[in-house]
């Protein structure tokens, strides 16, 4: 029962990334902690969350957003798969000696430092706003601050929503073992 939920519950918060939301308002940190606290101990379900992402992405680049790309888009940036594996590897570390609420906080505003980090840092290395420099490098993480705010909402919100509904259905279903049995 908790695997197929956990599982429900990674591939119901990609699907919130096809609604309407703030911009960097999405379960992206949050699925990767979740993944990383209940499918860390298994490579086979530990894909779970880069399935979901990989899946939602390409609804997102070849339909909401296909007028931004020429043709059929399979994956936009490695970069975000590389900071999506990066927080996961965070969230295992923080949160491998148990889950609490205060581990979560912690590890959601991790996953949003690192997460604004290495994206941030692909928009300078990958592109051409900014020039290659340090000065180049500290332009293009000021010009991200505006987006940091709501990605730590969203890390925060779905964090609190994955690791919340989680363990308020773990612990209806263990109530209603004991009742059965």
């Amino acid at each position: 029962m908790k695997l197929r939920l956990s599982i429900a519950l990674v591939f119901a918060a990609a699907l919130t990334r096809l609604l309407p939301h703030p911009d960097n308002f999405t379960p992206i940190g949050a699925m990767a902690l979740f993944g990383a606290a209940y499918f860390g101990r298994n490579t086979l379900t530990l894909a779970i969350p880069f399935v979901s992402l990989f899946l939602s992405d390409l609804i997102l680049n070849n339909v909401i957003y296909s007028q931004y790309y020429t043709g059929f888009t399979l994956i936009t940036s490695w970069w975000i798969y590389g900071g999506f594996a990066l927080v996961m590897l965070a969230g295992w570390l923080l949160l491998r000696n148990g889950i609490s609420p205060g581990r979560v906080v912690l590890a959601s505003l991790t996953a949003s430092a690192l997460f604004f980090l290495v994206t941030n840092f692909s928009v300078w290395q990958s592109g051409m706003m900014y020039p290659k420099t340090g000065a180049g490098l500290a332009a293009c993480y000021a010009a991200g601050l505006p987006f940091l705010k709501n990605t730590i909402m969203g890390d925060l919100f779905f964090s609190a929503v994955l690791f919340g509904t989680y363990e308020w259905a773990g612990r209806r279903w263990a109530a209603g073992q004991k009742v059965v049995s």
